[in-house]
C-alpha cells in the first residue's frame, strides 16, 4: 500500500462514524435551558451597558435600534449554518471539527487555531475589565487595591500583576473542574442576576422616556445605520461557543439548534430594549461616554441604580468567561483527541477533559494577569470571522457528504444563505485594520509551524 502524499495528508477527512463516537466518555447532562444560559452568558456582557450609547452618539443616533436588528439578521445567517452543523455533527470542537470533516485536516487546524486565539484572548481581555469594574465597585465603599496588584506587568508604572483578573479566572476554572451540573447551576444563577438588572434598567428607564429625544431618528441617515450595524455585529459574538458543548448535550440534534438560535433571538430583544430606553431617556448626543447607562441613571437622578448596573456588568463578564473557558477547554480537548496537539490534552478523567481545562485556565490567567492586551482585542474579531466564513461555506460540502444523514435542522434558502453569510464575513474582515491583519498573520504563521512540526505527523 503506497504512502499517502503530502496533499492527501493535509486534506485527509476523519471518518464521521468514529468521530461521532469519539466523545462517549463525556457525560450528556446539558439541556436547552443550559445552552441558552451559556449562549446569553457569552453574548450579553458589558457591551449591553456601553455599545447602545456610544454607537448611538457617534454613528447611528436613535436608529441604533435598527442597527442592532440588522446586525442580528446578518449574524443569524452564520448562526443558522452553525445550527445545521451542530445538528448534523454533534461532536466536540465546534467549527474546528466541522472544518476537518468537510474540508480536511489543515483547514480544521486553521479554524481551531483561530478559535483558540479568539476564546483565550476574549477571556483574558474581559478578566481585566472585570478587575477594573470590581475596583470601581469597592472604591464606593472606601476600599482600594494596592497599585502593584492592579495591572499587567509594567514595573515602570508600578504594576506587577492584575490579581483580581487572575483570581476570577482560577475560580471559574476550579468551578468547571467540579462538573457541568455545578457549573451550569452557578452560570444560570449569574445569568438570571444579569437579566434581572437589565430588566430593572428597562422598566425604570421607561418611565423617564421623552419621545422628543428620538428626533431626529436617523441623524446620520441610512449610512449611519449600516456603519452602526458593522460596529455592533461584534456584540453578538459568542453564540458559536454553544456548539462546543455538543457531546455533553441531551438530544443534541434538537437541543443545539434551539440553543444557538434561541440565544440570538433573546440577545437581540435585550439589546434593542436597552437601546430604545437609553436613547429615549437621554438625547443621543450626550451618550458618547465610557458608561452611558450609568450616565443616563445619574442624569435622571437615580444614582443608586448605577451601582446595581455595576453588579450587572460584573455578572455579565463572569458568565461570558465561564462560557469561553468552557468552550476553549473543549476545543483544545478535541484537537488533542485527534492528535494535532499532544494526546495528553485529549484525555478524559471523571467524564471531564481535565488536562485541557487546566492548561487553558493557566494560560488565560497568565495572559489576563501579566500581559498588556490593548493592542490584541481586534484579533478576537478576526478569529471569529474566519470561523464564521468557513462554517458558512462548509454547508455546501456538508449537504453532499455521503456519510452524513441529518434529519434535524437545515439552513433555509440553501445554497443562497450560506454563500451570502460567507460574503458578509469577508466584507467585515475587510474593514479590520492593517495592524490586526499583520498580528493575525503572525499568529497563523506560528500555528502552521506547530502543525507541520507536530500535528502533520501525529494527526489521526
Amino acid at each position: 500500500m503506497s504512502k499517502p502524499s503530502f496533499w492527501q495528508r493535509i486534506t485527509h477527512k476523519p471518518d464521521v462514524e468514529s468521530t461521532l463516537n469519539a466523545d462517549h466518555q463525556l457525560a450528556r447532562t446539558l439541556t436547552t435551558r443550559d445552552l441558552i444560559a451559556l449562549g446569553i452568558g457569552a453574548v450579553i456582557g458589558t457591551g449591553i451597558f456601553i455599545l447602545p450609547g456610544t454607537v448611538a452618539a457617534t454613528t447611528s443616533g436613535p436608529a441604533i435600534t435598527l442597527a442592532f436588528v440588522l446586525a442580528a439578521v446578518v449574524c443569524s445567517l452564520a448562526a443558522m449554518c452553525y445550527a445545521e452543523f451542530a445538528s448534523a455533527l454533534p461532536v466536540a470542537g465546534s467549527a474546528y471539527a466541522y472544518g476537518s470533516i468537510v474540508f480536511g485536516q489543515l483547514v480544521g487546524w486553521v479554524i481551531g487555531w483561530a478559535l483558540i486565539l479568539e476564546y483565550m484572548l476574549a477571556v483574558a481581555v474581559v478578566s481585566t475589565s472585570f478587575s477594573a469594574y470590581f475596583a470601581s465597585l469597592i472604591s464606593g465603599f472606601g476600599l482600594h487595591l494596592p497599585q502593584a496588584i492592579s495591572g499587567a506587568f509594567d514595573p515602570a508604572h508600578g504594576t506587577y500583576i492584575n490579581l483580581i483578573a487572575v483570581l476570577v479566572i482560577l475560580l471559574i476554572g476550579s468551578m468547571l473542574s467540579r462538573g457541568m451540573n455545578t457549573s451550569m447551576a452557578v452560570n444560570r444563577a449569574m445569568v438570571l442576576v444579569k437579566l434581572l438588572i437589565i430588566g430593572i434598567f428597562v422598566v425604570v428607564g421607561a418611565f423617564y422616556i421623552k419621545p422628543v429625544n428620538w428626533h431626529p431618528f436617523m441623524p446620520f441617515g441610512v449610512k449611519g445605520i449600516l456603519a452602526g450595524a458593522s460596529l455592533v455585529f461584534f456584540a453578538y459574538l459568542g453564540f458559536d461557543a454553544v456548539s462546543a458543548s455538543a457531546p455533553e448535550v441531551k438530544k443534541p440534534q434538537k437541543t443545539l439548534p434551539r440553543g444557538i438560535i434561541g440565544t440570538l433571538i433573546i440577545a437581540t430583544i435585550l439589546y434593542v430594549l436597552v437601546a430604545i430606553v437609553l436613547t429615549g431617556m437621554v438625547k443621543y448626543t450626550h451618550l458618547n461616554v465610557a458608561d452611558p447607562v450609568s450616565f443616563a441613571l445619574n442624569f435622571i437622578h437615580q444614582p443608586q441604580l448605577a451601582g446595581i448596573i455595576a453588579v450587572g456588568a460584573l455578572a455579565g463578564m463572569f458568565t461570558m468567561m465561564v462560557t469561553m473557558i468552557y468552550s476553549s477547554s473543549r476545543l483544545v480537548y478535541a484537537i488533542g483527541r485527534d492528535g494535532l496537539l499532544p494526546k495528553w490534552f485529549g484525555e478524559v478523567k471523571n467524564q471531564l477533559p481535565h488536562h485541557a481545562l487546566t492548561t487553558v485556565t493557566i494560560v488565560i490567567a497568565v495572559l489576563g494577569g501579566l500581559v498588556p492586551l490593548t493592542q490584541l482585542v481586534n484579533l478576537v474579531n478576526i478569529g471569529t470571522l474566519i470561523a464564521f466564513a468557513i462554517v458558512s461555506l462548509g454547508i455546501l460540502p456538508l449537504r453532499k457528504h455521503e456519510q452524513i444523514h441529518n434529519p434535524g435542522f437545515k439552513v433555509p434558502g440553501y445554497p443562497v444563505v450560506p454563500v451570502v453569510s460567507f460574503l458578509f464575513c469577508l466584507l467585515l474582515m475587510s474593514q479590520l485594520s492593517k495592524e490586526t491583519w499583520m498580528m493575525s498573520l503572525i499568529w497563523f504563521g506560528i500555528g502552521l509551524l506547530i502543525y507541520f512540526a507536530y500535528g502533520f505527523r501525529h494527526g489521526k
